[in-house]
């Protein structure tokens, strides 16, 4: 059981809630702090102007709500913007969403009843994840339009994701005895107020990128390895006087991998001696997506650490407008639903990602040369030249897809587009930052899949399974009992989808 309220909530908490089937609980501090500053809120905002509870919204601000209508008022909020598109995102996602909304409350700044906060709690806990969609925010006053499809299903309406299909949300609050939200004073506004989507998007997309990068180590180890390159590039020597963390690390992980291979070489059993030829049979140096992994992962890494403390961070941070702070007895109204900080590390991720991605179809693309390799016979067939075709058909989709992850890294943080009558004049699109992001991982993830069958095939090729290192063995036979050895031509599309789910549930190393 993970508590939420008095301290800061952890990436791998959020991980065991997600992805280990923890249960959120409530602490009864915080919680008590949640009815403090809903009292301190109802009493405080008696005949004063205060914006969304008896204002208009945006630009209609400048208008008075009676006071006989500033409840009907919040529903109107909740229903006029429930108005998204496209595809309703996967429950994984929403459920990220639900988490980073939920810490925002027990911050006890948004004047919520504390039956907000529960209600939050047991939807979480009970697997009920409205339907939310893909698009609709521009991550201003933070992620209207999904966090309106969430603030629809706490008031007992719209649509849930349920027993893995999509319910009426009555239907299931009934079957759950579940009591949906009433609006006390600004509910409506609190639940869409806030980055809480693209958020909960940015922490699953960190957590399955670091898996992706952890993937991209060991592959690069294991290439490096099939090859019998030489083993200084990723020396700690070398890396050493270079001053970057994730260069650093990345070579020490390969270094790990490869630690009882025996098919890497020293270079000073092989090249630094007196040599007669004039010219060289074998490569004085590999090509660069071999040789400089350190150095091309390593940003990667700094990346990722980097865009976790920002999310995380925000994750733990109030996000509304206007921020009601019982301690101070006072209520202030600025911009704390602004994403900025997410979609720029959102972007950064992207880019990144693709660039991982990038290395893989490089990778893959020297295995299957053989002008290049001058190892392994072309497409890595290990069937009859020109009447088989090995793994041909397979790079077109990896090559198909890195380019599109290529055109997906157009940052979507200086994509600014001035909406809402123009009070909204500058934007973040965060959510649509986070959500691209969330594919370009995806895409990498098939990416990497094609990647791992050619070098299995390889080392078939080789025979060379007991030369390979005690992990890369581990991993060989792991892959092979989901995707065996093949020489003649059969559709690969199910083998690629097996052994991406391979990479997306096993976490063989922490980077």
């Amino acid at each position: 059981m993970i508590p939420v309220g008095s301290k800061a909530l952890s990436l791998d908490e959020v991980y065991r809630i997600l992805f280990g089937q923890e249960t959120l609980e409530l602490e009864e501090a915080a919680l008590q702090q949640v009815q403090e500053n809903f009292s301190f809120l109802q009493k405080f905002s008696a005949k004063k102007l205060i914006y969304g509870i008896n204002t208009g919204f945006g630009p209609m601000a400048q208008y008075r709500i009676p006071e006989a209508d500033t409840l009907q008022l919040q529903y109107n909020l909740i229903r006029s913007h429930s108005s998204g598109a496209g595809k309703c995102m996967p429950p994984l996602l929403t459920k990220g969403l639900m988490i980073a909304r939920l810490s925002s409350f027990m911050q006890a700044h948004s004047g919520v009843h504390p039956d907000v906060v529960k209600l939050l709690r047991d939807l979480i806990n009970k697997n009920v994840y409205p339907c939310v969609f893909e698009h609709g925010g521009v991550g201003a006053s933070g992620d209207l339009v999904q966090l309106a499809h969430l603030a629809l299903v706490l008031i007992g309406e719209g649509e849930v994701w349920y027993e893995d299909k999509i319910q009426p949300t009555a239907e299931v609050f009934a079957r759950l005895s579940l009591q949906p939200m009433k609006v006390h004073i600004r509910e409506g506004l609190a639940v869409i107020n806030g980055t809480s989507a693209m958020t909960g998007v940015g922490l699953v997309n960190l957590i399955e990128a670091k898996k992706l990068l952890g993937w991209s180590c060991i592959l690069s180890a294991m290439i490096n390895e099939i090859v019998e390159a030489f083993d200084d590039h990723l020396s700690y020597e070398l890396n050493v006087v270079k001053k970057h963390e994730g260069q650093n690390r990345v070579a020490a992980v390969m270094r790990d991998v490869l630690k009882d291979s025996k098919m890497v070489r020293h270079r000073p059993d092989h090249l630094y001696k007196e040599l007669e030829e004039e010219i060289f049979k074998d490569k004085v140096q590999e090509y660069y997506s071999l040789r400089c992994v350190p150095q091309i992962l390593g940003p990667v890494y700094d990346t990722l650490v980097h865009a976790e403390k920002v999310v995380v961070h925000e994750l733990n941070s109030v996000s509304d407008n206007p921020v009601v702070d019982h301690h101070h007895q006072n209520v202030f109204h600025g911009g704390n639903f602004h994403g900025d900080y997410i979609s720029l590390e959102m972007d950064k991720l992207k880019i990144a990602i693709t660039k991982l991605s990038m290395l893989s179809e490089r990778q893959l693309n020297y295995l299957l040369n053989e002008k290049l390799n001058h190892k392994f016979p072309p497409f890595m067939n290990l069937g009859k030249l020109g009447f088989n075709f090995g793994m041909q058909g397979v790079q077109f989709t990896a090559t198909s897809t890195v380019a599109e992850n290529q055109t997906l890294s157009f940052p979507m943080y200086v994509h600014s587009i001035p909406n809402n009558n123009d009070n909204q004049d500058i934007v973040s699109m965060g959510c649509n930052a986070a959500l691209m992001a969330n594919k370009v991982i995806e895409n990498t993830f098939e990416v990497l899949a094609i990647q791992v069958m050619t070098m299995l095939q390889a080392v078939d090729y080789l025979n060379c399974q007991d030369r390979l290192s005690s992990f890369s063995q581990r991993i060989y036979r792991e892959v092979r009992a989901i995707f065996p050895k093949f020489i003649e031509d059969s559709p690969r599309y199910k083998d690629l989808q097996k052994i991406k789910e391979y990479l997306v549930q096993q976490v063989p190393v922490s980077v």
